[in-house]
């Protein structure tokens, strides 16, 4: 599976966007998804996975209530909304995808990636 992730850009603190990533290939319903985000000079975090049909999500703590992730399987496409932006969530976030696992938070249990958009919170 390719995944193209978009949506990112500049925003004030307090402010919202919304990231889609597509994906093209297998039958996305077989991917778990996940969303990760890579701050400069620090360690890839994970933010938020979805399961396969999309009826359960988990999130990291520091983003529960106000990141939410979403797929829509008929347009092979996952969203993560984010709201209440902060500077601290400027970061460069990808999307993963792995047809083994589900809803898990380690890097390294997703098999493909995407390029990275890069979100930018100003104070």
């Amino acid at each position: 599976v390719q995944l193209q992730a978009s949506g990112g850009g500049m925003v004030q603190a307090g402010g919202s966007l919304r990231l889609s990533c597509a994906a093209s290939g297998r039958a996305f319903s077989t991917y778990s998804m996940g969303w990760f985000r890579q701050a400069p000079g620090k360690e890839r975090e994970f933010v938020a996975t979805i399961s396969r049909g999309g009826g359960v999500s988990r999130y990291t703590d520091s983003v529960k209530g106000q990141f939410t992730i979403s797929r829509d399987n008929s347009k092979n496409t996952v969203y993560l909304q984010m709201n209440v932006l902060k500077p601290e969530d400027t970061a460069v976030y990808y999307c993963a995808a792995d047809s083994i696992t589900t809803l898990h938070i380690r890097p390294d249990d997703y098999a493909y990636w995407g390029q990275g958009t890069l979100v930018t919170v100003s104070s």
